[in-house]
């Protein structure tokens, strides 16, 4: 529970007080202004690039610093604060999705006379051990034979798995998995259609122990490593091939050195839950005569248990905390079911553009084109995002939207997230984002003298996205000294 003391903590100290306004607060903004000015001009790793910077005033909203703040430019994981803000306003904080078994025909003496079927409306977050309950719960209606087939549904969205810009060389990592309906993670930082693949050196001359988490005869392992001599070099590799299951390990490990783990994307997810399902079920001692497949439930069904997530206040801690891809892409589909019952990208995303439109953001300057922000073909202002986290302070819902933010310098994983080891010292919630040459930050900063200020910065056309975050930590250093 510490996190969530020193998360509420943090939210407290957020209350918007107005500040007064006087010149000696007009020079303070100006002297800002120099300092970043100089920053921008004089450091060398931002010759050629971009910055988009704007900060505001939390009370007021007034612009208070603005360099290149009306050009597009690629947000990054920034695009998740305006998913969320959107999920938020569109789904609600108690929104959640569920997960039903179902069968279209009837129990008599133990045995289920028809299909069983598994549908699933999104659930980002479903465990293994969550398919082990839906086989319990199969047993539990007097089910130990099933006449028929077992079935997985995944039709609540469309069968579109992957965003159109994604970088095919991502596809096989865990913030590049497919988008299905009905998925499965391997554990509780819920990076759903992923598998965890754990390489245990052995002794030199020996192939490494490569086992796969949870355990599923949908992925094979193709282990063509080799652990060399305590004193080698660290050369492993892990790939998944395009199109299929099949991770191939090569490479070498030194003998005695630390486990190695990577999170690969499966491919189709689907299958990958369908797996499990059956797993599930042999392990609990049902059998059934027919086929396990994908298809779809017929309309007219019994309902054998009904499966609801954790609510979406809850889910958006390792949504924007950890950047989950796949909980952003989820979303979109998922406000495009809710509001025009079609579960795509084009329809989630026009939820978003009217959504934000209603919450002051001019949406014609903006390009988007997923959730996430892993398209390099997103693009938005900084001045937009800063006018975003202005706007969403008067919302019923913005303390649960600030308690997602990662909190700067917070070592609890799961209340700093991806700000855990950085400005320590600085009270500073905001949102990171990293793809190739993007580097962002945007978020709410409290000052030396105790006022709010609100910040994005977009640095862009990076040739090493990694020297980012210190530069950006000194921006908001500066601004955090504003008068």
């Amino acid at each position: 529970m510490l996190f969530l003391f020193l998360t509420v903590c943090l939210i407290g100290s957020f209350a918007i007080n107005k500040p007064e306004q006087t010149d000696s607060g007009e020079e303070a903004s100006n002297m800002l202004g120099e300092k970043l000015n100089q920053l921008i001009e004089n450091e060398p790793k931002l010759k050629g690039a971009i910055a988009g910077i704007s900060v505001r005033h939390a009370s007021t909203g007034d612009n208070i610093y603005d360099h290149m703040g009306d050009v597009r430019l690629r947000p990054a994981s920034n695009m998740k604060l305006l998913t969320a803000a959107a999920a938020l306003s569109v789904l609600g904080e108690d929104y959640t999705f569920v997960t039903e078994v179902l069968t279209d025909g009837s129990v008599s003496n133990n045995e289920l006379n028809g299909d069983l079927f598994l549908k699933g409306k999104g659930d980002p977050t479903l465990l293994p051990e969550d398919f082990d309950l839906f086989a319990k719960k199969v047993q539990e209606n007097g089910i130990n034979v099933i006449e028929g087939d077992i079935v997985v549904d995944d039709t609540w969205y469309d069968d579109v798995r992957l965003s159109p810009d994604l970088v095919w060389s991502d596809e096989q990592w865990y913030y590049g998995a497919q988008i299905s309906a009905l998925t499965a993670s391997p554990d509780e930082d819920f990076d759903a259609g992923t598998v965890t693949v754990n390489v245990q050196p052995g002794d030199p001359g020996e192939k490494p122990v490569v086992t796969v988490s949870p355990e599923t005869a949908y992925v094979q392992v193709n282990n063509q490593a080799e652990t060399i001599a305590a004193d080698g070099e660290d050369d492993l590799s892990v790939a998944r091939e395009h199109g299929g299951n099949t991770i191939k390990v090569e490479g070498t490990i030194p003998a005695g050195s630390a486990n190695i783990n990577e999170w690969m994307a499966v491919w189709e997810p689907t299958g990958y839950a369908l797996d499990l399902f059956r797993q599930s079920l042999e392990n609990q001692g049902i059998t059934w005569t027919g086929e396990v497949k994908i298809g779809q439930a017929p309309e007219k069904t019994d309902e054998l248990y009904t499966h609801e997530s954790m609510p979406l206040s809850e889910l958006l801690v390792p949504f924007m905390k950890l950047s989950n891809n796949t909980h952003a892409e989820v979303l979109v589909k998922e406000m495009g079911k809710v509001v025009h019952d079609e579960g795509t990208w084009e329809k989630g995303l026009d939820v978003i553009g009217t959504t934000l439109e209603k919450l002051g953001v001019n949406t014609d300057s903006l390009t988007i084109r997923d959730g996430s922000g892993i398209s390099h073909m997103n693009l938005i202002p900084a001045n937009e995002i800063t006018t975003l986290l202005y706007a969403v302070q008067e919302k019923s819902w913005f303390d649960t939207y600030l308690n997602a933010l990662p909190a700067g310098g917070t070592s609890d994983r799961m209340s700093g997230g991806t700000l855990r080891y950085r400005m320590d010292g600085q009270t500073v919630m905001a949102k990171t984002g990293t793809i190739d040459g993007v580097s962002t930050l945007s978020g709410y900063v409290e000052t030396a003298q105790g006022d709010k200020l609100i910040f994005s910065i977009m640095l862009n056309n990076l040739l090493d996205e990694e020297d980012a975050p210190a530069i950006e930590d000194k921006m908001v250093e500066m601004i955090a000294r504003e008068k």
